[in-house]
C-alpha cells in the first residue's frame, strides 16, 4: 500500500547531535494491515516505526503503535521520542506538553526545541523488578556468550518489566561490553521461552561517567538496537532499589558497537506507585513531511 510520507527521525542522538537511532514515523491508516506496517521499517531502512493514529482517547492520549519487520511492540522508548519530536515539528510550538496512548496505557510526554535538536521526556510509568531464577539467569549468560571475567563483581542480572519484561546484565567494563558476542538464535529462543523482550547488558554510570549498554532483541527481530530508551529506564528502576536512594538520574550511551552513537538519560523515585520513572533523549528530525495532526 501507498503510505503518506514517512518521516526518519534520528532518536537519542548524542549531546552533539551525533548519531542517534533512526526510526520511522508516519500517519496511521486504518485501512492498513499489521503487515503493511512491519514492512515500514524495512522499506525506511529502519529497526522500527511508529504509527500516529488520529484523534485521542478518551483519557485525552494520543494514539502511537509501534512496529518491528517482525511484530507490534507494546512501547517503544526511542520510537516515543521520534514520535513526539515530529508532533513538535508540526506546530509552531517551541514545547509542546502531550499525552501519547500506546499499548493500553496513557502517558504524558513533553517536546521541547533546542539548539542541538528535539528534546523529548516520557512517563515510563512504574517498573516491576525480580531476580532471574537460576535456569533463566544461567541460559541467558551463555547465550550472550559471556566469559568467567565479564560479569561485574557486584551488581548482578535483574528482570525489570514497565510493560514487556527483559534482563538487565551487567558486565565489568567497557571493553567486555564491546567484546559481547551473542549466538542470536539461541538468545532468540530463550528469551521466547522465558517470555523476555531481550537482554540489556549494561556497565552501570559511575559518578559523572555515564553508563553504556547494548540491547540485543532477536526475539522481535532486532538483533542489536541503536538505543533501547526503555530499557534504561528500567536500569534507573534498578539502580534505585538496589542502592536505596529516594531519586537517581543516569544518562547511558549506546550504539557505539553498531557505529551510530547515541545517548538516553533516565531518572527513577519511588512513590506511591512503586518506582517510575521518566525517560528522555535528544532527537534530528532528518527529513520533511508533509502531513499534520488530525485531532
Amino acid at each position: 500500500m501507498s503510505w503518506p510520507e514517512v518521516t526518519v527521525v534520528d532518536a537519542c542522538v548524542r549531546r552533539d547531535g551525533r548519531g542517534g537511532s533512526p526510526t520511522a514515523v508516519t500517519d496511521d491508516d486504518p485501512a492498513a494491515t499489521d503487515a503493511d506496517r512491519r514492512a515500514v521499517a524495512a522499506a525506511a531502512g529502519t529497526s522500527h516505526a511508529a504509527f500516529l493514529g488520529p484523534g485521542r482517547t478518551p483519557d485525552g492520549g494520543r494514539p502511537v503503535r509501534f512496529f518491528t519487520a517482525t511484530a507490534e511492540l507494546s512501547g517503544c522508548g526511542h520510537g516515543t521520542v521520534a514520535a513526539q519530536a515530529v508532533r513538535l515539528t508540526r506546530t509552531a510550538l517551541g514545547e509542546l506538553n502531550d499525552r501519547q496512548h500506546t499499548g493500553g496505557r496513557t502517558f504524558d510526554t513533553v517536546a521541547i526545541r533546542r539548539p542541538a535538536g528535539i528534546e523529548v521526556w516520557f512517563d515510563q510509568g512504574p517498573v516491576a523488578l525480580r531476580h532471574p531464577a537460576p535456569d533463566e539467569r544461567a541460559e541467558i549468560v551463555a547465550a550472550l556468550g559471556l566469559t568467567e571475567d565479564d560479569p561485574h563483581p557486584v551488581d548482578a542480572p535483574r528482570i525489570a518489566a514497565p510493560g514487556a519484561p527483559r534482563i538487565l546484565v551487567p558486565v565489568h567494563d567497557r571493553s567486555a561490553l564491546l567484546r559481547v558476542r551473542p549466538h542470536l538464535g539461541r538468545l532468540a529462543e530463550v528469551c521466547r521461552r522465558y517470555g523476555l523482550l531481550g537482554c540489556f547488558v549494561y556497565v552501570p554510570p559511575v559518578g559523572d561517567r555515564p553508563g553504556a549498554a547494548r540491547m540485543f532483541a532477536p526475539a522481535i527481530g532486532v538483533d542489536e538496537d541503536v538505543a533501547n530508551a526503555n530499557s534504561t529506564g528500567c536500569l534507573a528502576a534498578h539502580l534505585l532499589d538496589t542502592t536505596g536512594a529516594q531519586t537517581v538520574a543516569i544518562e547511558v550511551e549506546q550504539g557505539d558497537a553498531l557505529g551510530r552513537p547515541a545517548s538516553v538519560l533516565a531518572s527513577a523515585r519511588r512513590g506511591p506507585a512503586g518506582i517510575t520513572t521518566r525517560v528522555g533523549g535528544l532527537a534530528v528530525v532528518r527529513d520533511g513531511h508533509r502531513g499534520h495532526d488530525r485531532t
